[in-house]
């Protein structure tokens, strides 16, 4: 082998080896905004956590705060309504499952497993009814809770499914009190 063929070689391995690096950071630059609108925008990340004062909701009384596109129930209950959700057999229940995320998947749903950390008479819940999306009506319904006119789901005051085609109790969202009358979703 002459000095002139080892010298071809090592410059043709050379351009091989720019060709593929220039290719690669080419084939990057035009995936990457592929890639990247994927990703949410800052008016989504910034509604992924919202606070909502509830220092004028009293006992019996309810309001609806939209979070990440979807309505959210905060009910205030009634030590009438705790006793009421507190007597159901949990035999009775179509779903057992508390569908609580601040809980461990599994868990029953007690009515303590879907109240507001341990603050009994606050209920915080998805509104959006688990059959085909609709929104309940609140204190309707054979249960005293909530009423699906759609489809006739019912919901006691637990939101708890008892009645109707919605196959799973209402979703509860991660939330927490971070102050004595500030409730945080997300």
């Amino acid at each position: 082998m002459s000095q002139a063929e080892d010298h071809a070689g090592t410059r043709r391995d050379f351009l091989y080896y720019a060709t593929a690096g220039t290719g690669a950071v080419a084939v990057g630059a035009a995936v990457w905004p592929l890639v990247n609108q994927m990703n949410p925008s800052a008016d989504v990340l910034a509604l992924s956590s919202i606070r909502v004062d509830v220092a004028d909701l009293e006992p019996g009384t309810q309001m609806t705060v939209k979070w990440l596109g979807k309505p959210v129930f905060i009910r205030r209950r009634t030590e009438a309504e705790i006793e009421k959700a507190r007597a159901v057999d949990l035999d009775d229940l179509p779903n057992p499952n508390a569908e609580n995320a601040n809980l461990a998947a599994g868990s029953l749903a007690t009515d303590e497993n879907r109240s507001l950390g341990g603050r009994e008479e606050w209920l915080v819940m998805i509104g959006v009814c688990t059959h085909l999306g609709c929104v309940p009506l609140g204190e309707a319904g054979d249960f005293g809770g909530w009423f699906c006119p759609c489809h006739g789901s019912h919901y006691d005051t637990a939101g708890r499914i008892r009645k109707g085609p919605a196959p799973r109790n209402l979703d509860i969202p991660i939330a927490e009190f971070v102050d004595d009358t500030t409730i945080k979703l997300g």
